[in-house]
């Protein structure tokens, strides 16, 4: 691990803290190809944390003495961030199943830096230069989403979503809100949850003030956001959101968490723990999370005067 005090004062530009994730994944070689990188030395100063190679762990195995030290990782970055010492974070995948092996209660990075940083409503983001798509529910059994869809979460989402995103477009963000069922429900005939829950919600969005639209139909509303018709897609599961994102933009697309008093970013892919240690990992998408952390970063430098 690079030490991150030593670097603090050094560089005009922004300090990324880039967490290794996994070791036994691809993250420590992702990682070691993004420190390198041109474009990235370019525009901030990027800060290893977490073993840069394998560490001991044995390379494509699941291990939860492997997802301890992805945890300890994240921690130390979240002080240094929180402490100023580095002015945002970008990382590498951990895996789900290796934090379960190692008790660890967090279902991935989304919901730990909430609780780490004292969060009440985050959401993810993959953000994209055709569009960016803002999850109203993230690792949940497709069985409980709908009831999962409440007043709350839209509302909290769209609210959350609005003050969130200029920050990415330097503009108000043009929302549009994704339908649940086939068709948007038609009208109740595919499913209630248009009419119960999602439309009193845009609806409600409007008299606030946010022109968000919708619900629409999840086939042409994707289509009609890569045509640029709207900025944000808010989807109402995982996979509705992250098939078309990745389908146009996987290795380009980036992860960033909304709602933290620090600045997060991550990779759109998991550990690919069959290419481990094989050099095959395209650090693409690292590359372009630290990007946009240093870019976010410069705006958040710029606005406190620093």
């Amino acid at each position: 691990m690079h030490t991150p005090g030593s670097l603090a004062g050094a560089s005009p530009l922004p300090r990324i803290a880039l967490t290794v994730g996994d070791p036994a994944g691809i993250g420590p070689e992702i990682v070691r190809k993004t420190l390198s990188d041109p474009r990235v030395l370019e525009v901030c100063a990027p800060i290893a944390y977490g073993p840069l190679h394998a560490g001991g762990f044995p390379l494509g195995q699941l291990s939860g003495g492997a997802a301890l030290a992805a945890y300890e990782a994240i921690l130390s970055a979240v002080r240094d961030a929180q402490a100023g010492v580095v002015d945002a974070i970008a990382t590498a995948p951990i895996n789900k199943l290796a934090f379960a092996e190692a008790g660890l209660p967090w279902k991935g990075h989304t919901d730990l830096l909430a609780e780490l940083t004292g969060s009440a409503r985050v959401a993810m983001m993959f953000w994209s230069e055709p569009f960016s798509v803002v999850l109203a529910t993230v690792h949940e059994p497709l069985a409980r989403v709908p009831q999962l869809l409440t007043r709350e979460l839209l509302d909290g989402i769209i609210d959350l979503s609005w003050r969130e995103l200029p920050r990415f477009r330097d503009a108000a963000p043009r929302l549009a809100l994704c339908g649940l069922n086939p068709h948007a429900g038609e009208e109740g005939l595919l499913g209630v949850e248009e009419q119960r829950v999602l439309r009193p919600a845009v609806e409600a969005a409007r008299e606030r003030g946010i022109p968000i639209q919708g619900p629409f139909p999840a086939d042409t509303l994707f289509v009609r956001a890569a045509r640029q018709e709207f900025d944000s897609v808010i989807a109402c599961y995982h996979d509705q959101g992250l098939i078309p994102v990745k389908l146009l933009s996987f290795g380009r697309s980036v992860n960033v968490t909304l709602g933290l008093p620090i600045i997060r970013t991550s990779v759109d892919h998991g550990t690919a723990f069959d290419i481990a240690g094989r050099d095959l990992a395209d650090p693409s998408s690292m590359v372009e999370a630290t990007l946009l952390a240093a870019r976010l970063a410069r705006i958040t430098l710029r606005g406190s005067g620093s």
